[in-house]
C-alpha cells in the first residue's frame, strides 16, 4: 500500500469511528486520538528549562522570536520560510486557544511544553545553519538540506519540517516535560486538544503560502506533489505516534534501554524524511523551483 493510499484508508476509518466535536466556528475535525488513553501513570517533574512558569508572556516572547527569524527568510524567498511561517501561524493560534476559558485543563503546563518544543526546532535550525551538521538530528538535516538546495516543492518543505518536529522532537519533549500530572492524571487530554487549534490553521495557512510563496501549493490536482496529502489526518497520526514513543522513552528502565528507544525514534523520523523528500522532489530538468522563486520575489510581502 502506498503512503497516499494509507492516508486515504486511515481518513475513512477514523471518520467512521466517532462524531466530530468542535466549536461551531472550527473546521470539521474527528479528534480520534482523544479516544485513546495515555498509558503512563507515574508523575515525573519536568526537566525542561524553557518557560517553567508557564506564563502567557512566554508565548508573547516566542512569537516575537519566530517573527524575527521568519521575516528575513520570507524576504530572501528562502525555502525554510514555508515551515517558519507555518510554525509562526500555529503558535499564534496556540496563543488564541490559551485565551479561551477551559480550552486546556492546565494552561501553564501546555505553555511550558510549547516553549520547550519550539526550542528544539530553533536549536536544530541554528545547529545546522552554523554548519555543525553532524550534530543536527537526521530528520532535520534532510529538511534543511532540501530547503537550502531547493530540492522539493513547498508542500515537501512543510511536510519535512512537520515530520522532523513532530516525529523526532515531540517524543523527547513530552518525555522531558512529563506525561502525567502530580495527581496521577494523564496529560494526554491537553495534548490531544492541541489538534483542535492546529486544525484551525490549515486552510488560512494554505492560502497564505499559495499567495506569498508558491501558487501551486493549494493545487490539489497536481499528482507529482504532496499537496493532496496535506490533510490533518497525517498530523494527528504523527502526533499520536510521538506520544506513544514518549511513553516508550519514559518506560525505559535503564539508560541503555532509553538509548535504544531514542535511536529508534531517530531512525524512524529520518526514514520518513527520506520518503517525503523522494515524493516531493522536483524532477529536474522538467521541474525546478524557478517558477516558485520568481513568484515569491514579487509576492512574498
Amino acid at each position: 500500500m502506498t503512503p497516499r493510499s494509507l492516508v486515504v484508508v486511515l481518513t475513512v476509518l477514523v471518520a467512521l469511528s466517532a462524531p466530530a466535536s468542535a466549536a461551531a466556528q472550527d473546521p470539521p475535525l474527528v479528534n480520534w486520538p482523544s479516544l485513546l488513553p495515555g498509558l503512563e501513570s507515574t508523575y515525573q517533574p519536568s526537566s525542561g528549562d524553557d518557560c517553567r512558569s508557564g506564563r502567557p508572556r512566554c508565548i508573547d516572547a516566542l512569537i516575537r522570536e519566530m517573527a524575527k527569524r521568519f521575516n528575513p527568510l520570507a524576504t530572501s524567498c528562502d525555502h525554510d520560510a514555508i515551515f517558519g511561517l507555518s510554525y509562526l501561524r500555529t503558535t499564534q493560534a496556540f496563543q488564541q486557544a490559551l485565551g479561551e476559558p477551559g480550552f486546556f485543563n492546565d494552561a501553564r503546563y501546555i505553555t511550558h511544553e510549547g516553549a520547550v518544543f519550539a526550542s528544539m526546532y530553533m536549536d536544530a535550525y541554528d545547529t545546522w545553519h552554523s554548519r555543525n551538521r553532524a550534530a543536527t538530528p537526521a530528520a532535520w538535516a534532510i529538511a534543511f538540506d532540501a530547503a537550502a538546495n531547493r530540492r522539493v516543492s513547498a508542500a515537501g518543505n512543510l511536510l519535512l519540517g512537520m515530520n522532523a518536529h513532530i516525529q523526532h522532537d515531540r517524543p523527547f519533549v513530552l518525555a522531558a516535560v512529563g506525561l502525567v500530572e502530580p495527581d496521577g492524571m494523564s496529560r494526554k487530554e491537553d495534548n490531544d486538544e492541541v489538534n483542535v487549534f492546529l486544525n484551525r490553521v490549515g486552510v488560512p495557512l494554505t492560502k497564505e503560502i499559495a499567495a506569498r510563496f508558491d501558487p501551486s501549493f493549494d493545487d490539489t490536482n497536481v499528482p507529482t506533489t504532496l499537496d493532496d496529502l496535506l490533510t490533518f489526518e497525517p498530523v494527528m497520526l504523527w502526533r499520536e505516534i510521538a506520544w506513544r514513543n514518549a511513553e516508550r522513552l519514559v518506560a525505559a528502565r535503564t539508560d541503555a534501554e532509553r538509548a535504544i528507544v531514542a535511536a529508534d525514534i531517530e531512525r524512524y523520523a529520518a526514514s520518513q524524511a527520506l520518503l517525503i523528500r523522494s515524493l516531493s522532489a522536483y524532477l529536474a530538468p522538467l521541474q525546478t523551483s524557478a517558477p516558485r522563486d520568481a513568484f515569491c520575489a514579487v509576492n512574498h510581502g
